[in-house]
């Protein structure tokens, strides 16, 4: 069996994830796509040596922020984790909150290794998706996620034909899929919360340190939390928008979270106590233990 922990930004997911693993003989596999970057670490959330608690984590810190990493990467590398993992006797634990490396890694798609790889740094988002609607008319994809609208467009250049052709709902691993979520408001409240302490704890710092190389790669370019800065440092904007537009896009982004989960995935929901999350651990197990 696979367990799925998923959901929006500041739910619970690393928290949640460690308490299973001590439950079911787990080892935990990241599907964030920010956090399989060495370095990239206040801005992604990522979880630290302290918070694993001696569990075993994978996936992350694997590849420099200078290297190609795409989501057939992910899927080649977090099969071959599950593998191990299961042939261990122990379970598979994924989290994070990307969840095309999820439906990548767990469903049967076919993907080959991506040659088209144009960023497409000289158009806007919207330019990005009228190019887009001019080649794939049809396709139902979200306007605002640029990293979405480069796959696509790549994608259909690549192989002359739209990328939501490579569907399928066919599941390889027995799974049970876990969502943490939490009132809307309570939700941005936590996530402003969490900038804030990232900001305190040296976010500004770590990206300063890229900035001041010179290094401008995808996952700088495109991350929220880094994007932002980057934007602070180049002079178009105040720290203090940054931080609010930090604060904004990881809002859209939540939003953008849920509308893939509830139309991709077969998430089961789970309301975050955070008053007391021992509450919702226990509200997990017993579903699991059940299923």
């Amino acid at each position: 069996m696979i367990i799925v922990i998923t959901g929006p930004t500041a739910v619970g997911k690393t928290k949640m994830s460690i308490e299973l693993a001590k439950r079911y003989n787990g080892e935990i596999i990241n599907a964030d796509a920010v956090q399989v970057y060495k370095e990239l670490n206040i801005g992604s959330a990522k979880v630290t040596k302290e918070e694993m608690n001696g569990i075993p984590h994978h996936l992350f810190d694997i590849k420099n922020i200078d290297e190609e990493y795409t989501i057939y990467h992910y899927q080649q590398d977090c099969r071959r984790m599950i593998k191990d993992i299961l042939s261990r006797n122990k379970t598979p634990i994924i989290v994070g909150g990307t969840g095309l490396y999820i439906k990548a890694a767990l469903y049967d798609y076919k993907l080959s290794e991506e040659k088209e790889n144009n960023s497409y740094d000289n158009l806007t988002t919207e330019e990005l998706y009228n190019e887009l609607i001019k080649l794939d008319k049809d396709i139902d994809i979200d306007k605002n996620n640029r990293r979405r609208l480069i796959r696509a467009l790549n994608y259909y250049k690549e192989n002359n034909k739209s990328i939501s052709e490579n569907k399928t709902d066919k599941l390889l691993y027995d799974t049970i899929f876990i969502g943490l979520t939490a009132d809307r408001q309570q939700l941005y409240c936590k996530i402003n919360n969490r900038v804030d302490i990232m900001i305190k704890e040296g976010l500004l710092e770590e990206v300063k340190s890229f900035y001041a190389k010179g290094i401008k790669t995808k996952p700088l370019l495109n991350a929220i939390g880094y994007k932002e800065l980057y934007d602070y440092f180049d002079g178009n904007v105040s720290l203090d928008t940054a931080i609010e537009k930090i604060k904004k896009n990881s809002r859209h982004y939540a939003k953008r979270q849920y509308t893939f989960f509830n139309h991709q995935l077969p998430v089961i929901w789970f309301e975050t106590d955070y008053n007391n999350f021992n509450n919702t651990i226990e509200k997990v197990s017993s579903y699991i233990d059940n299923n």
